[in-house]
């Protein structure tokens, strides 16, 4: 049975990729997904059908605007309101935006939601007051915080996931989802997480600045155009390492914001490691004084083939816009493994009450 899926605050579409296609978890419809950034909104209609619509959805909700019926409503309202990159978190409005993700809910009919957001939201109020509501309209919740690595995605991704059901559904879902895969450290019988090297090893050296008019995965492999001292900082920077080793071995050419900072994160400039996963892929992912955002060994940042592939994105997932409007889709995307294994666990609900009726 194939159910009807609603996607709110969709970007490109990594969430609904995990709930629509086998390959990940599968199951499900897409009918119906908003957002407002029209890039990200045309690269899901590009994949998953005409139905995605560029707008504000508090504007779509007041004007009284339709609602199609669905059984699963997923999204995740923006998360820089609660990120601890944003220091002026409190009376953010973006903090709300869980209100008219549940409005939607309502209006589907659906009988299963699923917020995801950034881990802050699992000890913040907002989580109490997102759960009192599904309360009051008759829903059962239940919260986790995931990570994506623990499911397939070569990323150590850690996300909030609510889940809430329809009460008279009387369903007890696996949740969180049992582990696909485990930390080589755990001694699990599980496979083991999937590496950077698993993920982008076959892919040749890039070439040129901009996206290119060939078959992926060649058409996002390409590079950019450093300056020279740019790149002699790339070259300083030993195999896992980051700024402060470029700071010891080259502190003529580290920046004097770097070297007053003597504390802080040890991702700054570093490599990835071929052996493990990747670092949280953000959408500035080829900015490496952004984060740990080198290739594992060559003298460069990775490409926006290297981090859709690190996101969990396939070959054949078509992204569409600029490279800054790619970039930022791929950064702000839910990992498909991930969505795919909270696929299952919304499948299970929705199945089991399917056979209970049919008894």
């Amino acid at each position: 049975m194939t159910y009807r899926l609603i996607d709110l605050f969709s970007g490109a579409g990594g969430m609904t990729l995990g709930f629509t296609d086998a390959r990940f978890g599968g199951g499900f419809e897409s009918v119906w997904a908003v957002d407002h950034d029209a890039a990200a909104v045309a690269t899901h209609n590009r994949n998953f059908g005409g139905h995605a619509v560029c707008a504000d959805i508090e504007e779509w909700l007041s004007s009284d605007k339709p609602v199609p019926r669905a059984d699963v409503v997923i999204g995740g309202p923006p998360c820089q309101g609660f990120s601890l990159l944003n220091k002026q978190r409190i009376g953010d409005v973006r903090r709300q935006l869980w209100q008219p993700f549940m409005d939607v809910v309502e209006r589907s009919g659906a009988s299963v939601f699923v917020i995801e957001n950034v881990q802050e939201l699992y000890r913040s109020p907002e989580i109490e007051a997102i759960m009192a509501r599904a309360r009051s309209m008759g829903f059962v919740t239940k919260a986790e915080v995931l990570l994506a690595a623990n499911y397939g995605a070569p990323q150590t991704r850690r996300r909030c996931v609510v889940l809430g059901w329809r009460e008279e559904l009387n369903a007890d879902p696996t949740f969180p989802p049992l582990q696909t895969h485990a930390s080589p450290d755990t001694g699990s019988n599980l496979p083991k997480w999937r590496t950077v090297r698993d993920a982008i090893a076959d892919l040749p050296v890039p070439e040129g600045t901009e996206i290119r008019s060939v078959s992926a995965p060649l058409d996002l492999q390409f590079g950019r155009n450093p300056t020279p001292k740019s790149e002699a900082r790339y070259r300083a920077v030993p195999p896992g390492g980051n700024r402060f080793d470029l700071q010891r071995i080259a502190p003529e050419i580290t920046p004097l914001c770097w070297v007053r900072k003597t504390s802080g994160g040890t991702d700054l400039f570093g490599r990835l490691w071929w052996e493990r996963p990747s670092v949280t892929i953000r959408t500035e992912f080829f900015k490496p004084e952004k984060g740990r955002y080198l290739h594992p060994d060559q003298h460069r940042p990775i490409t926006h083939r290297e981090a859709a592939r690190l996101m969990g994105f396939p070959d054949d997932f078509v992204f569409t816009g600029t490279k800054i409007e790619v970039a930022r889709q791929i950064g702000n995307a839910v990992p498909p493994h991930l969505a795919g294994a909270i696929a299952h666990s919304v499948s299970e609900i929705l199945s089991r009450n399917a056979a209970r009726v049919a008894a």
